[in-house]
C-alpha cells in the first residue's frame, strides 16, 4: 500500500550513487531522517511505516502515515514560505511532478517489503525502529538482498552495535570482493539516537555548560557566552560559532527555530556580522585540549561500596567508642602493671572477650582494669550484633531502588527511564550531578542502571498530586522532563514551576511548533526561569543522514532550536574546499574549516572520533591553529562545523547554498 504526500519540484540527481535511499522505522526518527534526507539532501526517499491503526481506532485518525504526510506537508509549506527560487529555496529542481517521498506500509521488514521498496537497487538503507532485535534481521535481510547497500542501523546496545557492524562489513567483502576501502568502511554504520542526544539534553540543565565534541584524542569545547554590556560585542574565543536569538533575553520571544527569520540565531557568522550582533549571546569556539582516557563515573554506591554505605553513622561511632575504651585500658594496664605493651593489650583482650583468666591476687588495678574490661565486653555484644544486621539489610537493600534522601537539594530531578532518560541518567552521574529519577513502570530499561548507580527513583504517575513533591522538586536545581508523550512532560514542567517559579526546565517535545508555542508561553509566565524544549529525533536525524550519504559526523550541538554539526570530510572532490585557503574555504551560514588531520593518508583511521594512538614513526592528530592563508590539498582531510543544509550542499558537490539552515 504506497501513500503519496503533495509533489514537490525535484532537484537533479546529485547523489553519486545511481540508487535512491530507504528509510524503515516506527516513530518519529523515521520520519524526521525522511524529511532530512529529501527536503535537505535533494534524495530520492521511499519511507517504509507500519500500516495504521485507524481501522482499529477511529479516534485516533493521525497514524504513522498520516503523521509523516503531514510532517512532509510542512516542510513543503516551509520551503516555499522561504522564497521559492532564492538562496534558502529548493527552487531549482526541474523534474516537477515526481512525488518527494514515496511512503509504503508494512508490518515488518520483510524480504518482500525490501522488493517492494526497492532495496536490491538502492544506494542506502536506515533502519530506525524503535526495536534492536527488528533492526538486526533486517539489516542481514538487506545485506543478502544487496551486497553493495549502504546499512545505517538504530542501536542501543553499543557492544552488540560493534559486533555487528564488523559482521555486516564481512559479509559485504565477501559479497563483494571489488569494494576499496573507502565504501567499505562506510557500508554499515550503527548509531543510537539515545547516544547523539543524550549530551546536549544532559547540558540543558546546566548553567554556563559546554557542549564537547571529542576528535582524534581531542575535545572541542564550544560555550555559551552572555551578551555583554549595551554597545559592547561578546569575546569572539578562538572563533564565533553562532549567534544566540536576538530575543533570547526578551520574556516574550521564542527560542530561535528554523523559522524564526532574522530574529532567530545564526550559525557560523562572519566578522561583519558578529561586530553588528551587539548585544547578543554567542556560541563560541572555547578552547581544544587533550581528552584523557575515559575514567569510571562516580561510584554513589553497589559492588565495593564503602563501609560507610553498609553501616550506619551511629553504629561506626559505637564501634569508635568501644574501640577507644579497649585502647584505654590497654594503656592503663601498660602503666599500672609495668607490664609490656603487648602482653597488657593480650591480657585486656582476655578480659574483654571474658575467656577466664581471674585477676586472683593480682594488684588491685589490674582486678579493676578486669572489671571494667569485661563491661566492655558487655558493650561489644550487642554491637557485633548490630553490625551483622545492618551487613545484611545492607545487601538486601541493595538490590532495591533508593528513597531520596532528607536534605537532599540542588539535584536534578528527571522524569522518564526510557532509552533516552537512561542515557542522560548516566552522562549526569558522570559529571557528578546528584539526579533523582521518577518513573512510573517498575521494569523501565534504566531502573536497573539507577539501582547500580544508587539513584534515588521515585514510582509513580509523575501526573497524580505528591509525585514530584516525593522527588524534592521544592528544593532542586532543575527539571528534565524526557518521557515519550509531550502532554506528560507538559504537564509535570508546569505543575514544577507552580511549585517552584525559578526552576530551570527543559522538555522533550516532538512536534516543533507545539515546542515553539510552549516556550513561548512558559517565557512569558516565568521570564526569570530558564526553560528548553529539545526534540530527540531533531538532534539524532542529522547524524543518521550524514551517515546515509557515506560520511562521519563527529557530533550536533543544539543551538537553541537548531542543530550545528561537525563533520570530518576528504578535500579531494569538493570544489568548495580543493585549492582554496582556509579563508577563501569559509562560507558564512554554511561551514567553516576548523583544523586539519595532520595524520598521513595510510594511516588515517575510518573512525575520527576513537582516541588517537600517535606514535614517532606514526604521527596522527588534529592541528586547530590553521593559518587563514593555508591551501587545503586534495589529500587533505579536514573537521568542519557546518549548518545541516551546509554540509549537504557541500556534500553534493554544490557551490550554492542556503544560508543558517
Amino acid at each position: 500500500m504506497l501513500g503519496h504526500v503533495p509533489p514537490l519540484p525535484q532537484q537533479p540527481q546529485r547523489s553519486p550513487f545511481s540508487g535512491h535511499m530507504v528509510v524503515c522505522g516506527d516513530d518519529a526518527l523515521a520520519r524526521r531522517l525522511a524529511v532530512e534526507l529529501r527536503y535537505v539532501y535533494g534524495e530520492r526517499v521511499t519511507l517504509v511505516l507500519p500500516p495504521g491503526r485507524a481501522d482499529r481506532a477511529p479516534e485516533l485518525p493521525l497514524t504513522g502515515r498520516g503523521l509523516a504526510s503531514a510532517l512532509f506537508g510542512r516542510m513543503s509549506s516551509a520551503m516555499t514560505r522561504n522564497g521559492g527560487g532564492g538562496a534558502d529555496s529548493l527552487g531549482d529542481d526541474t523534474n516537477a511532478g515526481v512525488d518527494p517521498v514515496r511512503i509504503l506500509a508494512a508490518a515488518e521488514p520483510s524480504d518482500e517489503a525490501f522488493q517492494e521498496a526497492g532495496v536490491a537497487s538502492a544506494a542506502a538503507l536506515a533502519l530506525v525502529y524503535d526495536d534492536d532485535e527488528r533492526n538486526i534481521r533486517a539489516a542481514l535481510t538487506a545485506r543478502r538482498l544487496n551486497p553493495r547497500l549502504r546499512l545505517v542501523i538504530r542501536l542501543y546496545n553499543r557492544k552488540l552495535g560493534q559486533h555487528l557492524e564488523t559482521l555486516l562489513d564481512q559479509a559485504a567483502a565477501v559479497a563483494a570482493p571489488g569494494l576499496d576501502r573507502a565504501a567499505l568502511d562506510a557500508s554499515t554504520t550503527v548509531l543510537s539516537d539515545a547516544d547523539t542526544a543524550a549530551p546536549a539534553l544532559a547540558a540543558t540543565v546546566l548553567t554556563g555548560s559546554s557542549k564537547v565534541i571529542q576528535a582524534e584524542g581531542l575535545l572541542l569545547r564550544a560555550a555559551e557566552r552572555t551578551p555583554p554590556g549595551g554597545g559592547q560585542i561578546a569575546d569572539p574565543g578562538l572563533c564565533t560559532l553562532a549567534l544566540l536569538s536576538s530575543t533570547t533575553h526578551d520574556p516574550a520571544g521564542t527560542e530561535g527555530s528554523d523559522s524564526s527569520g532574522d530574529e532567530g540565531p545564526r550559525l557560523l557568522p562572519d566578522e561583519r556580522q558578529v561586530a553588528a550582533a551587539t548585544g547578543r549571546g554567542t556560541v563560541v569556539l572555547e578552547a581544544v585540549s587533550q581528552a584523557g582516557p575515559a575514567g569510571p563515573p562516580p561510584r554513589m554506591g553497589g559492588r565495593g561500596a564503602p563501609l560507610g554505605q553498609v553501616f550506619s553513622r551511629r553504629l561506626r561511632w559505637s564501634a569508635l567508642g568501644v574501640g577507644l575504651a579497649v585502647l584505654g585500658l590497654a594503656v592503663a594496664s601498660t602503666i599500672t602493671t609495668d607490664d609490656n605493651p603487648v602482653h597488657a593489650t593480650y591480657l585486656t583482650l582476655l578480659d574483654l572477650f571474658a575467656m577466664g583468666d581471674p585477676a586472683i591476687g593480682e594488684k588491685t588495678a589490674r582486678q579493676i582494669i578486669q572489671l571494667l574490661a569485661g563491661v566492655a565486653g558487655l558493650m561489644l555484644l550487642p554491637l557485633l550484633v548490630a553490625g551483622v544486621l545492618e551487613a545484611f539489610g545492607s545487601l538486601r537493600t541493595a538490590s532495591s531502588l533508593r528513597r531520596p534522601p532528607r536534605g537532599l537539594s540542588g539535584h536534578v530531578v528527571l522524569l522518564g527511564l526510557g532509552k533516552i532518560g537512561t542515557r542522560v541518567l548516566v552522562r549526569l552521574r558522570e559529571l557528578g550531578i546528584p539526579v533523582v529519577c521518577v518513573e512510573d513502570d517498575p521494569d523501565a530499561r534504566g531502573i536497573p542502571v539507577a539501582r547500580r548507580l544508587h539513584v534515588p527513583v521515585v514510582l509513580g504517575d509523575v501526573t497524580q498530586e505528591g509525585v514530584l513533591e516525593a522527588a524534592k522538586i521544592q528544593r532542586s536545581r532543575a527539571l528534565l522532563a524526557l518521557t515519550s508523550v509531550d502532554t506528560t512532560n507538559l504537564e509535570a514542567a508546569l505543575y514544577a514551576r507552580s511549585v517552584k517559579p525559578d526552576l530551570r526546565v527543559a522538555l522533550r517535545l516532538y512536534d516543533d511548533e507545539f515546542a515553539t508555542a510552549v516556550y513561548r508561553t512558559l517565557r512569558t509566565a516565568h521570564p526569570q526561569a530558564v526553560t528548553r524544549s529539545r526534540s530527540v529525533s531533531h538532534l539524532a536525524a542529522p547524524a543518521f543522514a550524514v551517515a546515509m550519504m557515506g560520511r562521519q559526523i563527529l557530533g550536533a550541538i543544539p543551538v537553541e532550536r537548531k542543530v550545528m554539526l561537525f563533520a570530518a570530510v576528504e578535500v579531494a572532490g569538493h570544489r568548495q574546499l580543493e585549492g582554496h585557503t582556509v579563508e577563501q574555504a569559509f562560507r558564512a551560514g554554511a561551514w567553516r574549516v576548523l583544523a586539519l588531520d595532520a595524520t598521513p593518508p595510510g594511516d588515517r583511521r575510518p573512525d575520527l572520533a576513537a582516541p588517537a594512538h600517535a606514535t614517532p614513526d606514526h604521527p596522527s592528530g588534529l592541528v586547530w591553529d590553521l593559518h587563514p592563508g593555508y591551501v587545503l590539498r586534495p589529500e587533505d582531510r579536514v573537521v568542519i562545523a557546518a549548518t545541516r543544509r551546509g554540509l549537504a550542499e557541500l556534500l553534493r558537490g554544490r557551490s550554492r547554498v542556503s544560508p543558517g539552515a
